[in-house]
């Protein structure tokens, strides 16, 4: 190859969760029983509804360009559930369509970001948010994410970041959050509106998991008062209904900043599917109450498979406020058989037994505040789940085996012992 890659794409990491998806497949086609918590996927069928929208505006003709900022009829559907949902007001002209939320990272930075301006981050953190910061050369700045707080987001360290970084920009807020299940409470989002008010700060509120929250009700940044003018909500149908092969979101935002997101999605990816929104439209219209079934389920999935992991020594979990996710505390037997968090997911994958093993991922995955965790997704079906729990306890009790994979894979090899709070 004659030419060189860019500094930021031989920096730039991908999404772990689809590498050690592609392993878990390759070794499922190799004939072993693999047991997948890796992904954030709902293992549902699409509401039928939706299906069936999408198939009638294809025989429709509804297969062509479409305006960049979405379609009307998605657009008046989007806004009418959030102001329904979360108590908005908000019309068509706040709403602009996307394939999903993640591409709002992306927009909201280009929309915001100039070299050398400085972000929030809450860490754990979504590790598709430092590409989206270092691709306009800003500065991700980390707040750390407590157990002992419930993984909330800490209102003093965004006080911190706002007096004395030396260019405060941005903020970005996961609620309920990926990796850990925590979610921001009421208050928490009065007190960062009181912070934020009408300074030169902007905020994407990233909520995929907006109906996933557990032991309260989802509340979203964009409702507090003056809120809409400063932040961007990031919405998505692949957790609430099921949808993630399709490929749809939506954006909430002030309408200036809604003018500028359809200005660069045009510049990016022209539109989405117009036979995708209608799709979308139709959900939110008509597939609520199916929708709201599926949460229970996983709320409960969530609830068996937190309750499982604390029964296994070494190894505590808090219940999630939110989120289909459980996010295990693993330190003790990371420290105990000296290897990585990351190390020990990969050892059940593919060091523990030839012919089973269950596939998560470590905590570092999600930055260096995740070390000594495990992230495990709740969709597989509850046996599965409390099997996989089985498999994780009888793996561990067993250091020689953990020995001898760490000396074919010296990588995962632990240095230095993680902190136990």
């Amino acid at each position: 190859m004659s030419f060189s890659f860019s500094k930021f794409a031989q920096e730039v990491k991908a999404e772990s969760a689809f590498e050690v998806l592609a392993l878990a497949k390759t070794l499922i086609a190799d004939g072993k029983d693999v047991i997948e918590l890796e992904i954030g996927d709902s293992p549902h069928a699409p509401p039928r509804v939706a299906i069936d929208a999408g198939i009638a505006a294809i025989e429709q003709g509804h297969s062509h360009y479409g305006p960049s900022a979405g379609i009307h009829e998605f657009r008046a559907a989007a806004s009418d559930y959030v102001n329904r949902e979360f108590g908005l007001t908000t019309s068509v002209e706040n709403i602009v369509a996307g394939p999903g939320a993640k591409t709002f990272q992306t927009l909201f930075a280009e929309a915001v970001l100039n070299p050398g301006d400085g972000v929030l981050v809450f860490s754990p953190y979504f590790p598709t948010y430092p590409p989206s910061i270092a691709r306009r050369g800003a500065r991700m700045v980390l707040s750390s994410l407590k157990q002992s707080r419930a993984f909330r987001p800490s209102v003093d360290d965004i006080d911190h970041f706002l007096t004395h970084d030396a260019a405060p920009k941005a903020i970005i807020l996961n609620s309920p959050h990926n990796p850990t299940g925590g979610v921001a409470l009421l208050e928490d989002l009065v007190e960062i509106a009181d912070l934020i008010r009408g300074k030169n700060i902007a905020v994407l509120s990233d909520e995929p998991y907006d109906q996933m929250v557990w032991s309260d009700t989802h509340y979203s940044l964009l409702a507090q008062p003056n809120m809409l003018e400063q932040c961007v909500g990031a919405y998505t149908f692949s957790k609430s209904f099921s949808m993630s092969g399709w490929r749809l979101g939506f954006s909430v935002s002030s309408t200036p900043m809604a003018s500028m997101l359809s200005k660069l999605t045009n510049t990016l990816l022209s539109c989405v599917p117009p036979f995708v929104q209608l799709a979308g439209a139709a959900a939110l219209s008509e597939a609520l109450t199916e929708r709201d079934t599926r949460m229970h389920e996983f709320r409960d999935k969530v609830m068996q498979l937190v309750t499982h992991l604390n029964q296994v020594p070494g190894i505590s979990c808090l219940q999630p406020g939110g989120s289909f996710y459980a996010f295990p505390n693993v330190a003790e037997v990371c420290n105990e058989n000296r290897i990585s968090s990351h190390g020990l997911a990969m050892y059940f994958l593919e060091g523990a037994d030839n012919h089973k093993g269950v596939a998560c991922l470590g905590g570092e995955c999600f930055g260096e505040a995740g070390r000594g965790f495990l992230r495990m997704s709740c969709s597989e079906p509850v046996e599965r789940m409390i099997e996989a729990v089985e498999f994780i306890a009888a793996s561990i009790r067993n250091p020689r085996n953990v020995a001898e994979y760490l000396v074919k894979r010296p990588q995962y090899r632990l240095d230095q012992p993680y902190k136990i709070a």
